[in-house]
């Protein structure tokens, strides 16, 4: 057990959504760019620059991949994130009986999150000159909420968790804004599965995640309907937000490391999962077992991920496994 990597967590608050939007910028998760070769554009109107993780159309066996070299990914001359902090916003009704939206699912969340530091799937952002393959201890809080979210909503989330003191402005930090299944969200499972942006909050530069339970759409957000850890919505989840934290790590400001079409490292390798799944007996597949905070290990299946090395998508960067 990584005990050096224990997470601490803030205290659990609840405060109101207030209306208002910040302009941003976000990824680009299906390789599509603004024009110019770069990650963003608007999606909404009026909205911010948003482009998202694309939906899963590869059925619901997970897809190995291939292993041959990709078009290159090249440095832009941005910033990289040497150690990014994750700060979790559990947005909506996480205390469900629906055996998705439950405390044991956030725990899968933080397990997997404490397991992703410095294993040998995260090592493969060390490629891109800067990330050194760890993540900081994750803090969280909840927010009770309702309705339907727009682009911009999940901008004001991040903000006022911040100017609140919910939060601090933390520069190295990642502000996932996880939302339940019983959530809607504009564009969510209909058109990508998360994203990741950046704004600018109290003078300083903030980066943020929108990621949804993969519950509410089991189809186009997850890449099987029967998971290692028996919640497909949060299995499903949990792979998006390893997808949005690289891209986080390796891009944050959008004017790192990208390709000419503005794909980002996960997006390049995106809905594969290589070429050694393991089937466990209920029927579900896993390509990793990383530690867990509780104690013992979990299996997961997570999309591989490019090394800026050799343009080729990994699942395991000490094995250089594919």
């Amino acid at each position: 057990m990584k005990t050096n990597l224990l997470r601490s967590r803030a205290a659990v608050l609840t405060f109101a959504l207030v209306a208002g939007a910040s302009g941003v910028m976000a990824q680009n998760g299906n390789g599509n760019g603004n024009g110019n070769g770069a990650p963003g554009k608007p999606i909404e109107t009026g909205g911010p620059s948003v482009v998202p993780h694309g939906m899963n159309q590869m059925g619901d066996q997970p897809t190995k991949g291939g292993t041959a070299a990709l078009t290159p990914i090249t440095n832009h001359g941005g910033p990289r994130m040497g150690t990014p902090k994750p700060y979790l916003i559990w947005y909506g009704n996480w205390n469900q009986t629906n055996g998705s939206d439950t405390a044991a699912g956030q725990q899968i969340v933080r397990d997997f999150l404490f397991g992703l530091s410095n294993s040998p799937y995260y090592q493969i952002n060390t490629t891109y000159n800067g990330p050194t393959g760890t993540i900081a201890n994750i803090s969280e809080i909840t927010i009770g909420g309702s309705g339907r979210l727009s682009d911009s909503n999940v901008a004001t989330i991040v903000k006022n968790a911040i100017t609140s003191g919910a939060f601090p402005a933390d520069s190295n930090g990642v502000y996932f804004v996880v939302t339940s299944s019983d959530i809607a969200k504009t564009g969510f499972c209909t058109q990508y599965c998360g994203w990741h942006s950046q704004m600018t909050v109290a003078g300083t530069d903030i980066k943020y995640s929108f990621v949804g339970n993969a519950n509410r759409c089991l189809s186009n957000c997850a890449a099987q309907a029967i998971s290692p850890n028996g919640n497909p919505g949060v299995d499903g989840m949990v792979s998006v937000v390893a997808h949005e934290l690289e891209e986080t790590n390796t891009d944050p400001d959008l004017n790192a490391w990208y390709d000419s079409r503005g794909a980002e490292n996960a997006d390049k390798c995106a809905w594969t999962f290589g070429q050694n799944q393991t089937l466990l007996p209920t029927g579900a597949y896993f390509n990793m077992n990383l530690p867990a905070a509780t104690g013992g290990s979990r299996n997961y299946l997570i999309q591989r991920n490019l090394s800026a090395t050799d343009n080729k998508c990994y699942v395991d960067f000490v094995s250089k496994a594919q």
